[in-house]
């Protein structure tokens, strides 16, 4: 199964259909931007707290998995140099129109978020990654990349689902709205739809996703050779949003910095 084309024909899909994750940011918030009035998110609804940044000026940002308009404008704005690198051409023109429009120190490429090998080691002084790694199979090739292209005192600023959202039927989520324990953990689309599943997906617009562990997900990182500084949750409070959101918080954000010794 090539899970990189199907989730690019997916997510180019969803920019048709107008995902909210596919709108790219107004005039009204790159000017703001302009002048310091500026706020991103890594989840659905809480910002990321400012001082996680560190001073924006000049600074080579890559947001990672981050395309559709959204994070980088905002950073390029505020007047970071920014590489945007997403699987969908649909995604990155959404970012590319808003850099032409507004003049933003923008470069948007096409790849895969765990295969980074045309960027430079200890190039870039942030890596925005914003959930998005449910749509790869393995995530530690992903913490690997990120460290390897951040230079030494750089930071990681991530999001990613919360593992619990994969144990329950999704069928009934998004049809009866009630919560029904399927799935062990981890969860992965790949080993569990039939083909003719697959098939549908795609013809429906839907990327295949996998769950990663929370030792995974956080301990990947430490393995990967950052040291986590913060974290919160958040929850997705939208109306057609899953209903475990209800009851817990299902995203988490974190922190993490390139040490600077050896």
């Amino acid at each position: 199964m090539d899970v990189p084309a199907h989730n690019r024909i997916a997510w180019d899909a969803q920019v048709e259909r107008g995902n909210r994750w596919t709108i790219p940011v107004s005039a009204d918030v790159v000017d703001a931007a302009r002048q310091g009035q500026w706020e991103i998110v890594l989840t659905p609804t809480k910002p990321v707290p400012r001082h996680w940044f560190g001073p924006l000026a000049s600074s080579k940002v890559l947001c990672l998995a981050s395309g559709g308009g959204q994070q980088a404008p905002v950073l390029a704005a505020a007047g970071a140099i920014v590489t945007v690198l997403d699987n969908s051409p649909r995604q990155l023109e959404r970012d590319a129109h808003v850099a032409r429009a507004h003049g933003l120190a923008i470069t948007t490429l096409l790849g895969d978020m765990a295969h980074l090998e045309g960027l430079r080691d200890d190039h870039f002084d942030l890596v925005v990654h914003p959930v998005s790694n449910c749509f790869v199979p393995e995530v530690q090739p992903v913490w690997a990349e990120a460290f390897r292209v951040l230079r030494p005192g750089g930071a990681l600023l991530a999001g990613f689902n919360n593992p619990i959202l994969y144990i329950f039927d999704q069928d009934l989520l998004e049809d009866a709205k009630r919560l029904e324990v399927r799935h062990p953990l981890p969860y992965s689309d790949a080993a569990t739809l039939t083909p003719d599943e697959v098939a549908a997906r795609l013809s429906a617009g839907s990327p295949l996703e996998f769950s990663h562990t929370l030792e995974d997900l956080i301990g990947g990182q430490m393995r990967a050779g950052f040291v986590l500084t913060d974290m919160y949750e958040d929850s997705n409070r939208a109306e057609d949003s899953d209903p475990i959101n209800r009851f817990t918080s299902t995203y988490i954000a974190t922190r993490a910095m390139k040490p600077t010794g050896g």
